[in-house]
């Protein structure tokens, strides 16, 4: 994958009636509601009746159980990813191509994570998405990796070198993982709005707001992170610059006090369209109710720009999110089902919108 911008206008329309075709499919509240009260054979069986007929069928010889079940989830995602790619042309083509990129960070965490886990690399391989821009061959290297430091050199002459060769000391210093998964996502977030114009069209505001948005959940998702894990880091440290609602110094105070960020957040632009899911970040208990009620309101926020822009890159970047949802939602299930947790602790853990 690479950017293709070119003379040629966005094709907004088209990619948008084809987001809203594949939307359509995505499951349902009846259908993970129908998943949790089935064991992984009837979730496969499930599956190979839905869209992910042609995956779970390509995968079946190779693969069983749940482990059938994430690789042909993930596949089903790249492909229809590869698909918008496919459809879009000029400076829309570009914006989702920058996008998509998130899956070369998600990449790159999976692979840190194990090595720093010494998981196996199977169940390494089983969590990779491949539907970024890194080539098999670069997926391959880093997989074969056998330190961090070897991760980063795979990575050098990528647009997460410096920044990961930059946090390596910390790294070192702390011995936990958390500088350098942060350099990933600075990173990633400062390619996607580097280089926009300073007057920007309608179309490429839209596409700034969106990012915007996701910035600002994302810092608040990484400063409550950071704040529960009991290491003395100050959150501002971990800051991503690009959002509206928080600076370096503001996060940390918000973060200490769930109360004054929800009230902060519903005084903001996004209040309006959050109202449900703010309810539930005020009543959640602990950091992965807090994690769920962040997410929910992502993708709440999300599908309001996409319903009130529906030809703009909105509704596609809803469509990625949401898609992505259901592949986290799908794999719990899975997962959950395997390790005999009851239904009612599974569908905790699910975010629907």
């Amino acid at each position: 994958m690479s950017t293709r911008t070119n003379g040629s206008g966005s094709n907004y329309e088209y990619v948008t009636a084809r987001v809203r075709s594949r939307r359509a499919k995505l499951f349902d509240e009846d259908d993970y509601r129908k998943l949790i009260r089935m064991g992984p054979g009837e979730i496969a069986r499930f599956m190979e009746e839905s869209e992910y007929e042609e995956a779970m069928n390509a995968l079946g010889a190779r693969y069983s159980g749940v482990d059938l079940i994430e690789h042909a989830l993930h596949r089903n995602l790249a492909n229809h990813f590869d698909d918008l790619l496919r459809f879009a042309e000029g400076r829309l083509y570009d914006y989702i191509a920058r996008y998509l990129r998130q899956f070369d960070a998600w990449n790159i965490k999976t692979v840190m994570r194990g090595i720093y886990s010494d998981a196996e690399r199977e169940s390494v391989e089983t969590d990779l998405i491949r539907a970024g821009e890194f080539s098999e061959r670069r997926i391959e290297r880093l997989l074969g990796a056998e330190s961090i430091e070897a991760v980063i050199d795979v990575l050098a002459d990528t647009m997460f070198g410096d920044a990961l060769a930059g946090a390596y000391g910390e790294y070192e210093e702390r011995a936990v993982l958390v500088p350098l998964e942060n350099a990933v996502d600075r990173a990633f977030y400062e390619a996607l709005i580097a280089g926009l114009p300073s007057e920007p069209s309608r179309a490429t505001q839209l596409y700034i707001d969106f990012l915007e948005a996701e910035i600002d959940f994302r810092n608040i998702e990484n400063a409550l992170r950071l704040s529960r894990s009991g290491a003395d880091v100050d959150p501002a440290e971990y800051y991503i610059d690009g959002g509206r609602l928080f600076d370096e110094e503001g996060i940390g105070a918000l973060v200490a006090n769930t109360d004054e960020l929800v009230s902060r957040l519903r005084e903001s632009t996004y209040g309006d369209d959050l109202d449900a899911a703010l309810n539930e970040l005020e009543s959640a208990e602990g950091l992965s109710g807090v994690e769920r009620a962040l997410n929910r309101a992502l993708l709440e926020y999300s599908r309001t720009l996409s319903n009130r822009y529906p030809l703009s890159v909105c509704p596609v970047f809803a469509y990625v999110l949401a898609k992505m949802r259901e592949v986290d939602n799908v794999r719990a299930i899975a997962r959950g089902k395997e390790a005999g947790l009851d239904p009612e602790t599974i569908e905790e853990e699910l975010v629907m919108v």
